[in-house]
């Protein structure tokens, strides 16, 4: 299974036309992706029928939250859920970096009671256990876990990945992902034996109009007069290695 990480209706539909059956629906990627909007979930639910997994998360920048960012992400939940998201993705984070329980546990009870799929995303890849960590995700009750083997690329992460497929992998679904491409993915199938790979298929559209004589709206210098999107090419590819 491909999922492919996606910032927009438009990243979704170029998936979907490649062949992906699956995508990881988010806003802002260039900070490790948000929320995203319910009107790209209503369209991509409108002309695709590609599996949508949603991702719910206020900001950037860790996963121990406040209490109003966690109940704006709560709201955020349900709203996804009633707009049809096929599955979830989040994480919750304790400051001795465990996993949450109790927020957890709460979130997991909206999705289950919508019949849909918990991913815990790469929040698992800053616990200070990953045994221990998830271990406490199966006994809570997720359909998947997204990570890199706690390094930071996945192909860094082989060896705990492929203990972890090893030791888990028929308790929970396990999906690589983090700097997952088309010259790596046969390398961490074979290596892990992982069958489900996220990747972000990185490409870039262009918008001359982020850059003015004296202000610019880039998320940094270098993206120059370029904005994050996915890649036609590299979509075909990765699908073309892993189908």
């Amino acid at each position: 299974m491909i999922e492919v990480c996606c910032g927009s209706f438009e990243d979704a539909m170029m998936a979907s036309e490649c062949g992906v059956k699956r995508v990881e629906l988010n806003s802002a990627l260039s900070l490790g992706g948000l929320t995203p909007s319910l009107g790209s979930l209503i369209m991509i639910k409108q002309y695709s029928d590609i599996e949508i997994v949603s991702m719910v998360r206020a900001r950037a920048g860790g996963f121990c939250y406040t209490n109003y960012q966690y109940e704006q992400m709560l709201e955020n939940l349900k709203l996804l859920l009633a707009y049809g998201t096929d599955g979830v993705s989040f994480g919750f984070l304790n400051e001795d970096r465990t996993i949450d329980k109790n927020r957890c546990q709460e979130f997991l009870e909206n999705v289950k009671n919508e019949g849909r799929k918990a991913t815990f995303h790469r929040a698992f890849d800053c616990t200070r256990d990953p045994y221990e960590a998830i271990e406490t995700l199966i006994d809570l009750g997720f359909d998947r876990l997204l990570t890199s083997g706690q390094e930071a690329t996945a192909e860094e992460g082989i060896h705990l990945l492929a203990d972890l497929q090893k030791k888990y992998g028929n308790q929970i679904e396990i999906i690589a992902g983090c700097g997952v491409n088309e010259n790596n993915a046969q390398k961490i199938i074979d290596k892990t034996g992982i069958k489900q790979l996220h990747s972000t298929c990185r490409g870039w559209g262009v918008d001359a109009t982020g850059m003015g004589e004296r202000v610019s709206f880039q998320v940094s210098d270098e993206d120059g007069d370029r904005y994050r999107s996915v890649s036609v090419d590299r979509i075909k590819k990765f699908v073309q290695i892993c189908g």
